[in-house]
């Protein structure tokens, strides 16, 4: 569900009464008239009333602690999309208060396609999995690129300061030398809402040392895994 500029109204009533009525709802038009058109406005309704909010409740809040790993959606200008993995200790994604996330941006390969998207579209969703407890959340929002010093700088303002910098991995992360944590990225959210575990396989998480934030073991980050510098066909 991709977020517009028009504030997330609560819908009261789960009844087909609303099927015309999709300013009201959050969503696309597109979700909207293929709901109706297949029949499932009723169920869609049901959700948007009791999944779908606008910012990010305790219970949120706390799952986003123990995260490890989320995937990221964006788009530039045109509408092209792209979809990015982005990983770190528990925890590296911050909630700031219930309405702002922020996560840390590593130094890559340097393409910076997601940050280019953003530049261009700001609309981001993030999708986070967690496969020991086969659920999942979902977090759709409006992204800016911050750099690491003007985040600082903006934490020493914010309630969330301690909470972020009390983090000892990031902590140690931003002190190091060599610049590997390079910027932020700052979500204002428009909607959270959760992702249902029907189809989210179990997984057991294995314990191994990650040196996050650093380019420690660049030969094992994937090389030419496919072949594609070589021209495999």
């Amino acid at each position: 569900m991709a977020g517009d500029e028009n504030p997330i109204v609560r819908v009261t009533k789960p009844t087909d009464s609303h099927a015309g009525d999709t300013d009201s709802l959050p969503g696309s038009d597109g979700e909207h008239h293929l709901q109706e058109k297949y029949g499932k406005t009723t169920h869609a309704i049901a959700f948007y009333q009791h999944q779908v909010i606008d910012h990010l409740n305790s219970a949120m809040r706390a799952f986003l602690q123990r995260q490890e790993m989320m995937f990221v959606a964006t788009s530039d200008a045109k509408g092209e999309s792209d979809s990015s993995f982005r990983a770190g200790h528990a925890g590296f994604v911050k909630a700031l208060d219930d309405r702002t996330v922020a996560y840390p941006e590593y130094r890559g390969n340097g393409v910076m396609a997601s940050l280019g998207n953003i530049s261009e579209n700001p609309h981001v969703g993030l999708l986070f999995i967690d496969f020991s407890e086969q659920i999942g959340l979902h977090i759709n929002g409006s992204a800016q690129i911050v750099e690491n010093e003007d985040f600082l700088k903006l934490l020493k303002e914010h309630p969330a300061e301690d909470a972020v910098l009390g983090d000892a991995v990031l902590n140690d992360i931003i002190a190091a030398d060599g610049g590997h944590l390079e910027r932020w990225v700052l979500l204002s959210v428009r909607e959270a809402y959760v992702q249902c575990s029907k189809h989210i396989p179990p997984m057991r998480r294995l314990d191994h040392a990650i040196e996050w934030g650093t380019d420690i073991g660049h030969q094992v980050h994937g090389g030419d895994y496919f072949g594609t510098a070589h021209g495999r066909k």
